[in-house]
């Protein structure tokens, strides 16, 4: 069991285990654009907000790559754990709103509420502006909708993201 621990503590100190992560989150990025321009679905302000929070996994994966040592990884490591637990909430809150009981009062916005320094869908419309409606679940695949499959994904990369921090814990290495 120590070896185990070992090894992926010491995992976390190379590019590789940096590049997985940044390789499957810009994956998960890249098979957005195209169910939004390929198979036509719009994204609704939920989504987008799920997808920044899967940008924030990109970047934080792309700043170790960029300089792999204590001080970037920790900084990888913190805007992994932030980014996955908030787009996990909000997936749940977004499957809140689909299955809610009395769809009048399950709503959510038109326009995305990013700091005023940060407009990223005036910036960047073409990824990050809400055209969609948070309704609208019409993809489904093995039962479940795009708000569920995501709820899995944050979750995954969340606990992979504490198995990682934990055994870098356990095995009393800096960052």
């Amino acid at each position: 069991m120590r070896s185990l621990i070992r090894s992926i503590s010491q995992w976390a100190e190379h590019k590789s285990s940096w590049l997985v992560l940044f390789a499957t989150s810009l994956g998960l990025e890249i098979a957005a654009l195209y169910f939004q321009y390929g198979m036509g679905l719009k994204p609704c302000i939920m989504c987008i907000y799920q997808r920044t929070a899967m940008y924030g996994i990109v970047l934080s994966a792309l700043i170790v790559l960029f300089k792999n040592n204590g001080l970037t990884r920790m900084i990888g490591f913190a805007g992994w754990a932030v980014s996955a637990g908030w787009g996990f909430l909000i997936a749940k809150e977004h499957i809140g709103i689909l299955n809610a009981a009395n769809p009048f009062f399950a709503s959510c916005e038109i326009v995305p509420n990013f700091p005023s320094w940060l407009q990223l869908h005036e910036w960047i419309p073409a990824v990050f502006a809400a055209e969609g409606d948070c309704m609208e679940d019409s993809w489904q695949f093995l039962s479940m909708g795009m708000a569920e499959w995501m709820q899995i994904i944050f979750a995954a990369y969340f606990a992979v993201f504490a198995i990682v921090f934990a055994c870098r814990l356990l095995d009393k290495k800096p960052f």
